[in-house]
């Protein structure tokens, strides 16, 4: 299996809110290999009514795309958009692959969103789903509540919706388009404390709605507004072996055994391979130096063969 074909199937399991890897092992992967996918395919879902972009990822070491900006938290949780219609409550979808996603209007409307805005013709309010960081797995919590059938079991989920993003702008700035939602009723990224939920990184959008939409898009990102994220280095050390343990589940799984290695004062000497799709797509073996980062600070993961 190649590391596209991976990152594929990665990449389609996050977005369907079964994650099989951590966010800092996907993102080191992506930046590693260059990966542009996003998103995964939803041929039957539904289109929205504007597409639901990702954002490109820069580092602090690296040149911004432009300078200044309005900057906010970036939430860590499911992605969704939601679309009136002449002022009244119409569709909810998940993001999908960013141009057609799952209805989950039956969901979402249980979670206190306005039924009615004073506005006219077709706007999109995009945002994100969030569980509190106190929930273990928080993000894999808030996607997998997507994917409930019972909408009785999604109304005892501890969820709330942030508003990120307004199509098309009702103002001339981003800044005011997430005031305006605000008063409206939104919880939105600009307004509200959300220290208590999951973050990754920042985000970073031009202010001026006439600039950004000037600057357009690429294929996959907007030009106007990016994500800032914190780089993560790891450190190079040697794949000694590979065993296999047999988890509490009787699931067996490989692990790396390795040439110990400090890695932000503590000693690893054994990572996750998670399972032989992972081996085979980073063309592991025993032997070969391998880049390893501590997922969540806490969790020693390979990112990355090292040639």
């Amino acid at each position: 299996m190649s590391i596209k074909s991976y990152l594929d199937y990665v990449s389609k399991c996050y977005y369907e809110g079964n994650p099989i890897l951590s966010d800092e092992e996907f993102d080191a992967l992506v930046e590693l290999y260059n990966y542009e996918t996003v998103g995964t395919k939803h041929a039957k879902g539904i289109g929205h009514a504007y597409p639901m972009y990702s954002l490109k990822k820069v580092y602090p070491e690296d040149e911004p795309p432009f300078i200044g900006g309005i900057k906010s938290v970036k939430l860590d949780g499911a992605a969704i958009s939601i679309l009136y219609v002449e002022g009244e409550f119409w569709l909810s979808l998940t993001r999908g692959d960013g141009e057609r996603g799952q209805d989950i209007t039956s969901l979402i409307e249980t979670m206190g969103i306005p039924k009615k805005l004073p506005t006219k013709g077709i706007i999109q309010i995009t945002g994100e789903i969030v569980a509190p960081s106190s929930i273990e797995n928080a993000r894999n919590y808030a996607a997998g509540a997507l994917n409930l059938k019972s909408i009785e079991e999604f109304k005892t989920r501890k969820l709330s919706f942030f508003a990120h993003g307004l199509s098309p702008g009702l103002n001339t700035s981003y800044s005011l388009d997430m005031q305006t939602l605000h008063d409206y009723g939104f919880l939105t990224v600009l307004h509200n404390d959300v220290s208590s939920y999951p973050t990754d990184g920042f985000v970073v959008r031009i202010d001026d709605n006439s600039q950004f939409e000037k600057l357009g898009h690429t294929a996959h990102h907007p030009r106007g507004a990016y994500a800032l994220k914190k780089q993560k280095e790891g450190v190079i050390t040697t794949l000694e072996k590979v065993i296999w343990n047999v988890g509490r589940s009787g699931v067996v799984s490989p692990v790396a055994i390795l040439t110990p290695v400090n890695i932000d004062g503590a000693i690893v000497s054994r990572a996750t391979l998670h399972n032989m799709k992972y081996i085979e797509a980073l063309q592991l073996e025993e032997g070969c130096k391998v880049r390893v980062i501590r997922s969540g600070d806490i969790i020693p993961r390979i990112v990355q063969r090292v040639d």
